[in-house]
């Protein structure tokens, strides 16, 4: 008993949200590698052979370990940036179609694992999750709180709030931690634990929006920096930055408050110089600014269309496991609208970027989807808003980890091409 006391103290001492922070992450963690390996087995009793391609990533996920519950976490691009980890940089660059943030965080880590660069790519992805966790908690006490001030602009700076003082579970902790948990339990969730760029890429997001609302706009520069260095997508996220800063002086326009806006959110010009960077980078190594463009539309097949006519198009003639997933991403886009009230203009138009953005690529990005509607936090924090009675509540909650829980069986039954 005494030492669970002092476990207690100890734990009191840790500064919240840590405490809830961690838990989520080590409880994921625990549940989804236990899940995994108990299916992985399953699926070893069952006569059947994976497609060729699916069996040269097995094979790849068995060289990055023995265990499981390790290797499960690999997959697809895992291994094209494992592979950029350990390409010396005065060797020819080829692969200019993955940006450099993810690789480059890797390589000073893998000599402290004994040159293990894939290891070292899972531990830059966890680590970018806990700090997803932390931040999207932190947001979503500033943007859900009874306190946050509605639509108005005002100094606190919230998306929305919810406006319904005297409802208990709408308190600003309770709140965040619905956040955090609707973060976890979005569809492909599980691949933040991925060596993926989903939690590195969301977790220098939700920052961005956290320290905008602070308006801390410097910090807010440096980390939107990074940011357009992890993903494509990155550099979009200036535009509803932008409108953040326009919210807190009222959406005014004019000569006067023009100073205003410079002096203030100057930073924000630093979110474009990470992509201008990337291109710089490509320069450098291939004499061609746009090798990273180049390199897609060779690879992939992307070419940049119109994103509504690539929607129409996956729901009206593509195969039905593409028509499922446009329809995924139509029912996300329908819950962003559904909540664009509560959510903000800023808000509103982050999480309709980041649907449309990657689906601009055409067709070849169907099969990537559900990953990409990672990105989506927005959605999460209309699930949180909805939630906030405990029936709500308990349903959602048990319906969504049924959905993630099935796709997590999808990504493990060889039919990963489903999900990235």
């Amino acid at each position: 008993m005494a030492g669970g006391g002092r476990v207690r103290r100890l734990l009191a001492r840790v500064p919240a949200p840590w405490p809830y922070v961690l838990a989520v992450f080590v409880g994921t963690k625990v549940v989804l590698s236990l899940v995994g390996v108990l299916a992985l087995a399953a699926f070893d009793e069952i006569p059947w052979s994976p497609p060729p391609d699916e069996g040269v990533m097995r094979q790849q996920q068995r060289e990055v370990s023995p265990h499981r519950w390790l290797s499960l976490w690999f997959a697809w691009d895992s291994f094209l940036y494992d592979h950029l980890v350990r390409v010396p940089l005065d060797e020819p660059w080829r692969d200019f179609g993955f940006p450099l943030l993810y690789p480059f965080l890797a390589r000073p880590i893998a000599p402290l694992l004994g040159g293990d660069t894939a290891l070292a790519l899972l531990v830059v992805a966890n680590a970018a999750l806990v700090g997803m966790l932390y931040y999207a908690h932190r947001l979503g006490e500033r943007l859900l709180g009874n306190g946050s001030g509605g639509n108005s602009g005002n100094d606190r700076g919230g998306a929305g709030g919810t406006g319904d003082g005297g409802d208990d579970r709408g308190s600003g902790d309770a709140a965040a931690r619905r956040l955090v948990r609707y973060l976890v339990l979005l569809p492909a969730a599980f691949l933040f634990h991925a060596a993926l760029t989903e939690s590195l890429f969301l977790c220098l997001a939700l920052a961005t929006f956290y320290y905008a609302e602070d308006r801390r706009w410097l910090l807010v520069g440096v980390i939107g920096f990074f940011l357009a260095l992890s993903r494509s997508a990155g550099f979009f996220v200036v535009v509803p930055l932008a409108l953040v800063l326009l919210r807190q002086h009222g959406y005014r326009l004019g000569p006067r408050v023009l100073w205003t806006y410079l002096r203030t959110g100057w930073p924000l010009l630093l979110v474009p110089a990470g992509w201008l960077t990337f291109m710089a980078f490509c320069r450098w190594q291939s004499g061609d600014w746009f090798a990273y463009k180049h390199t897609q539309e060779e690879g992939w097949g992307i070419r940049v269309q119109n994103p509504l006519g690539v929607l129409w198009h996956g729901l009206t003639g593509s195969a039905p496991r593409d028509a499922l997933r446009v329809w995924i991403a139509v029912v996300v886009l329908a819950v962003l609208v559904a909540g664009a009230r509560r959510l903000g203009l800023p808000y509103l138009v982050y999480g309709v970027m980041m649907v449309l953005v990657p689906v601009s690529m055409g067709p070849p990005v169907y099969k990537s989807l559900l990953r990409y509607l990672l990105a989506v936090f927005p959605v999460a924090l209309v699930l949180a808003r909805w939630a906030r009675r405990v029936t709500v509540d308990v349903w959602l909650t048990a319906a969504l980890a049924l959905l993630q829980g099935a796709l997590f069986v999808v990504w493990l039954a060889y039919w990963t091409h489903f999900i990235i």
